[in-house]
């Protein structure tokens, strides 16, 4: 059959082109779409620009710069899609450079070792150095990441590693000390749609023979989720779609949903259903409705929302909405924040999710954040005197002639850790912020709070 994406195909050949013979990327003659559009250079690489200006050691070492003027070694940390094994690629480009790629899940310290002497022998028989491209090298053990170490000191390879997982954990100190780490970012969705429309013109893409939909596009960009791969791949597999049709090849949001078998979500990220949707997801958790609070962060994830916005509003939930009622609920987001930076995305929405739940699920109490915004009014309305002398810093020279921590109790020196004493300002004094409720945790914090309280302030009347 003609080969659907050259130049000079025939109109009758696409028209005849067998339904979804574009939809599974790989077969034929012809690598996948997301390959084939692999960038050649620097330049033609979409986002990172922060890691590319003029000068920079990624851009020297891509360029030839081997010696002292450039880094022997490379670890790239950042999400799936953001363009590593690409970076890889442009930096053997170079001339006199030969490219070997090993996988963390299946290369034993065999494989390395293997590499390391053929790299040897490249370089002082033939003067070619090797860069070698270790993806997902979180994956090694300690033993098999110190077997890169001597290839990595008498630079027998110019080491590209690549990781999703925050090296810092995952990556010995020896081998991070010995490379230059470079942390790439999330695609915006502007790169996303400037390679969709590029791979759909450029001869090595899709060479014209379709057309996007702008639904289309705002679909393919919502779905990839920064992720370039992702979002080639299914742009691939909606042309196979737009073209089994024949007559009209250009690919609408309907074939964009039948590639990637999933519904495209109505969702804007930078319009009111962000803000509503985010909304729905943070009121269903107060009210403790975890079956729609599910719904909506299932939304949020499938339209391709940035996990860590996600986490960062499952954090403040935790303290407004639950607070001291489930003291663990702060601790649990915060995890799910951290899990989700070191693990990425897909695997990342499992982690909000149990996060989701246990929020939505635990008892639910606003009394800190009110406490809060009761004293910050009490502070905007000029309440507030100096702090009581006994309390001030009594540190520096000449502070005790002041009579700066004259009189101060330390709690520790009393029976229960606990003493009669002033701490708020003169004008503040007896003034009660905290008032925690009857439910989780707080339940027996009542009785506790009114016990410390008159023994703070000895019969004082509060205000």
């Amino acid at each position: 059959m003609a080969d659907l994406f050259s130049s000079d195909t025939p109109a009758a050949a696409l028209s005849a082109a067998r339904p979804g013979s574009l939809g599974q990327a790989g077969t034929g003659d012809r690598p996948p779409l997301a390959v084939r559009m692999r960038p050649r250079t620097l330049d033609e690489l979409v986002g990172q620009g922060h890691l590319l200006g003029p000068g920079s050691p990624l851009r020297r070492l891509a360029e030839g710069a081997d010696g002292l003027a450039g880094p022997a070694s490379v670890i790239l940390w950042g999400p799936p899609g953001a363009g590593k094994t690409t970076l890889a690629h442009v930096v053997s480009n170079t001339e006199g450079r030969r490219f070997v790629e090993l996988s963390a899940v299946t290369a034993g310290v065999k494989d390395v070792r293997q590499v390391m002497q053929e790299a040897r022998e490249q370089r002082d028989r033939h003067d070619i150095r090797t860069v070698l491209f270790l993806d997902e090298i979180h994956r090694f053990t300690k033993s098999q990441q110190d077997g890169l170490l001597p290839g990595v000191e008498n630079r027998w390879v110019i080491l590209v590693a690549a990781t999703t997982e925050n090296p810092s954990f995952s990556i010995i100190s020896p081998l991070l000390s010995r490379s230059l780490l470079l942390t790439l970012r999330q695609l915006e969705d502007s790169d996303i749609e400037g390679l969709l429309r590029r791979a759909v013109e450029d001869e090595r893409g899709l060479n014209g023979t379709v057309t996007l939909g702008e639904e289309a596009v705002e679909g393919l960009v919502r779905l990839s989720a920064g992720d370039a791969r992702r979002a080639l791949t299914s742009l691939e597999a909606a042309a196979g779609s737009a073209l089994s049709r024949g007559e009209n090849t250009e690919i609408t949001a309907p074939d964009v949903e039948q590639a990637v078998d999933t519904a495209m979500v109505r969702y804007d990220r930078e319009g009111d259903q962000h803000y509503d949707i985010t909304s729905a997801l943070i009121k269903s958790i107060r009210g403790s409705d975890v079956d729609a609070a599910l719904h909506y962060l299932a939304r949020m994830v499938e339209a391709g929302e940035d996990p860590r916005f996600l986490a960062r509003r499952l954090m403040i939930s935790a303290s407004e909405d639950i607070g001291m009622a489930d003291p663990t609920a702060l601790p649990v987001a915060v995890a799910a924040a951290q899990a989700v930076q070191m693990i990425g995305m897909p695997e990342g929405r499992i982690v909000l999710a149990q996060a989701t739940v246990h929020l939505a699920m635990a008892p639910k109490s606003n009394a800190s954040y009110m406490a809060l915004n009761t004293a910050v009014q009490d502070v905007r309305g000029g309440l507030g005197g100096p702090v009581p002398p006994d309390l001030r810093d009594a540190h520096y020279t000449g502070a005790k002639k002041l009579g700066h921590g004259r009189g101060y109790k330390y709690a520790h020196d009393h029976p229960h850790g606990v003493v009669q004493q002033q701490y708020l300002p003169d004008d503040l004094a007896g003034r009660e912020y905290y008032v925690p409720t009857d439910r989780g945790a707080e339940r027996g914090m009542t009785e506790r709070l009114a016990r410390l309280r008159s023994v703070l302030r000895g019969g004082l009347k509060r205000r």
